[in-house]
């Protein structure tokens, strides 16, 4: 058994093609700090049922705490209303860290989901659950 720390990544800092706009732009500096670790990647927009690609999205009148607690929405630039879906998809996260015991979560700046620093939805709830969150561009 691996003693290397299991942490969750915004699937698209690994370089998974999950991006809102279908491109491939893996992080070297995340890359690099996986390589001390074992990972499972994660992509709350999609574990939500949004499809790759789709439109860019951003919280309105808010944060990610704020959608939460139905103060807020998550709207894409179209005026579609995804605010379920990621909901829905930090829920799954959340499930997944709790399951397999994960004390870090590693994820992808000014995401409407996962941007730490301008707290997404996802990143709010793993926040709100006592999760150590660490963010890469």
């Amino acid at each position: 058994m691996s003693s290397k720390e299991l942490v969750l990544v915004s699937a698209c800092l690994a370089g998974l093609q999950t991006r809102y706009d279908d491109r491939v732009a893996a992080s070297p500096a995340c890359l690099q700090r996986l390589a001390q670790t074992n990972w499972i990647p994660v992509c709350p927009e999609q574990l939500g049922g949004l499809a790759t690609p789709r439109c860019a999205a951003d919280i309105i009148d808010g944060t990610g705490a704020d959608v939460l607690k139905g103060r807020a929405r998550v709207v894409c630039r179209d005026g579609c209303d995804v605010t379920e879906a990621f909901i829905k998809g930090a829920r799954q996260v959340l499930d997944i860290a709790c399951r397999q015991h994960i004390t870090t979560v590693i994820l992808k700046s000014r995401s409407p989901s996962c941007g730490v620093r301008k707290q997404g939805v996802t990143a709010a709830l793993l926040d709100k659950h006592g999760f150590k969150l660490e963010e890469f561009d």
